[in-house]
């Protein structure tokens, strides 16, 4: 069992997935948002990634996209959703370290909305929660696959615009293209990614989370951005080649293992388990981390408890893992 007293990290966590729903349901009704549902309890279903509802990770994304995202798309919605997430994760689980991800392009209706307005109104929140609850927390920019190079540039350089003030890095996420694309795609983020380790941001890289684009993604990956960490990367396991190459660059992994279920990522647990044996046996470094902690209505110290009640990892590689994430954070 995980010490009571441990402090934790999250270091992957997305602010669409971990906003509450009922703070939800109150951000939509002040700001007079037209929901399709009529009841809260229907609401709460809506903004929660069921099991029986999940068969793949686009379906995991749809529900961030399409109603949470929007919910949050206004600057007082990003103020007190990130607010309420720091204070939530630490009250919870003892979070007292925290890295936030999200899209602000994603919170700006389409550039309706100022993006600069976005962002400061994050950062508001964050150190409301910081000052509050004595935490350490960071920003970090999620760059969108589906957006054309040139938006993706405009981020990272709000990225490094607002690094003074507590953005800490960049990321690169959505659903990876099919295999034959994948050098290509990656190959167009290279310029960005070393313009954010020149301005000092950290950098990861959404990969390895579906079976299908699991080691042509990696391998990509590794040899083109060279992140600091790969969000998930789970499914990299089924090849020796990729966990080689992961341990040989001393990338981090951030395992999400309810969001690494419910997607599909892994089949069950027996194969999650295989993965984090093999990394453990190449000396590959990893971190455990929600993802959703409200979308797949987890917590970090339950996702730990999890592991350890099925026997995937011992105490010693749990406390580890919380080891590996102090000396992986991006916050400085």
């Amino acid at each position: 069992m995980l010490d009571p007293a441990l402090e934790l990290c999250d270091l992957h966590i997305h602010v669409g997935g971990a906003v509450a729903p009922h703070v939800l349901w109150s951000i939509a009704h002040e700001q007079g948002f037209k929901l399709p549902v009529s009841t809260y309890w229907e609401f709460r279903d809506l903004v929660t990634a069921k099991p029986e509802n999940i068969a793949s990770l686009d379906d995991y994304l749809a529900i961030l996209h399409h109603w949470t995202e929007k919910i949050q798309s206004s600057p007082a919605a990003i103020e007190r959703s990130v607010y309420e997430i720091i204070g939530k994760e630490f009250r919870s689980s003892g979070v007292s370290l925290i890295e936030l991800r999200f899209n602000p392009m994603k919170r700006n209706l389409g550039g309706e909305r100022d993006l600069d307005h976005i962002i400061h109104a994050a950062l508001r929140g964050m150190d409301r929660a910081c000052l509050e609850y004595s935490v350490r927390a960071g920003l970090i920019f999620c760059l969108a696959r589906e957006f054309p190079l040139e938006l993706n540039e405009i981020l990272v350089k709000k990225a490094v615009k607002y690094r003074a003030r507590g953005v800490v890095g960049i990321d690169l996420a959505g659903p990876e293209v099919h295999t034959l694309e994948l050098r290509d795609e990656v190959a167009g983020y290279r310029d960005l990614f070393a313009r954010a380790r020149a301005a000092s941001l950290g950098t990861t890289v959404h990969t390895g989370e579906t079976p299908y684009t699991a080691v042509p993604g990696v391998l990509a990956v590794l040899k083109e951005l060279a992140p600091a960490r790969i969000g998930h990367g789970v499914a990299a396991a089924k090849s020796e080649e990729a966990v080689r190459k992961i341990a040989e660059s001393g990338t981090v992994l951030e395992i999400c293992p309810s969001s690494n279920l419910r997607t599909h990522a892994v089949e069950d647990l027996q194969e999650l388990g295989r993965a984090l044996q093999a990394f453990e046996q190449a000396g590959v470094r990893y971190t455990i981390n929600t993802d959703g902690p409200y979308l797949l209505n987890t917590h970090l110290r339950g996702e730990y408890q999890l592991l350890l009640d099925a026997q995937l990892i011992t105490d010693a590689q749990a406390e580890r893992s919380v080891a590996v994430a102090r000396a992986a954070t991006f916050i400085r």
